[in-house]
């Protein structure tokens, strides 16, 4: 299905490619010929990260430490970026979450999450764009939401919230910048485990049983499946392709609606001990981060 070097000649930046999703369709981009970029707030991971890959892979990752909230260091670190040639793609991959009842939330809360999911995807969305219009060059843009854009989903509200604005940006940008050659698309995964999400949107035991039960598939997601499905959204093979979110869950979201709906059953009890959970593992995130920097380094 794919060509090893489909990519060839691409420069793409993934958002958030240090960890998780990022990193594995990062990874498959690479092992298809692309030269991969990926910004993040954590300089190490994503040193650690881009060592690895291209131990595997070969070819060249580059990383930019990057905190997409702000929008004048975004518009700067594409510069930096274009001064040593135009990005061909774009990954908007970076997020954040977690769960809570909405009454709980502080405007804090959720402008952690809005600030980096809804606005910071269209910061970088919009710096890359413009460059790509004012040259007259073709790119694509690739969003990873949820399928929360269809159902709704409780307890994490700001994140759905932010992931409808971006399937409404892939919608809307299609229609805008179609007539530059620009196209965007998006995925809305269902499960595919990583330990950040898994400690931040199921803080409980056994914390996929149920939706294994539940999924008509009976299982999660491949982090491979992921991977092919981002890689082929972007190819030059489906070129006309664009303004669509696909889900790739198993036919979860069409068999159950929403996620998270089993913590409606939840006491007060269990809710300050799934916040000290969450809140123990983002202060040991926190200690791990190191002050941002939009240079780029190979």
């Amino acid at each position: 299905m794919f060509k090893p070097e489909l990519f060839k000649g691409h420069r793409i930046l993934v958002t958030g490619g240090g960890t998780g999703l990022g990193r594995e369709i990062a990874a498959r981009l690479l092992s298809l010929g692309a030269t991969v970029c990926i910004c993040g707030r954590r300089e190490s991971v994503l040193l650690d990260t881009a060592r690895e890959l291209m131990e595997q892979h070969g070819g060249t990752v580059q990383t930019v430490v990057l905190d997409l909230r702000d929008a004048d260091a975004v518009d700067r670190c594409i510069s930096e970026l274009w001064e040593s040639g135009p990005l061909t793609g774009l990954v908007n991959n970076a997020a954040g979450n977690f769960v809570s009842r909405t009454e709980d939330l502080s405007p804090g809360g959720f402008d952690a999450i809005a600030n980096t999911v809804l606005h910071g995807t269209f910061y970088v969305t919009q710096a890359v764009g413009k460059r790509w219009i004012a040259q007259q060059l073709k790119g694509t843009v690739l969003s990873i939401v949820t399928t929360w854009v269809r159902t709704g989903s409780p307890y994490v509200v700001p994140s759905a919230m932010s992931k409808a604005g971006i399937d409404a940006m892939t919608k809307s940008l299609a229609t805008e910048w179609g007539c530059y050659g620009i196209r965007l698309n998006a995925i809305a995964p269902g499960i595919f485990p990583t330990p950040g999400a898994t400690a931040r949107l199921r803080p409980g035991d056994n914390p996929h049983d149920l939706e294994i039960r539940e999924n008509p598939m009976r299982r999660l997601g491949h982090m491979d499946e992921l991977g092919n499905l981002a890689a082929f959204l972007m190819a030059e093979g489906c070129a006309w392709l664009s303004g669509e979110t696909i889900a790739i869950d198993g036919a979860y979201n069409l068999a159950r609606g929403s996620y998270f709906t089993q913590y409606a059953d939840w006491s007060d009890e269990q809710w300050v001990a799934a916040r000290s959970r969450i809140k123990a593992r983002s202060e040991q995130e926190k200690s791990l981060r190191t002050v941002p920097s939009p240079a780029a380094k190979p």
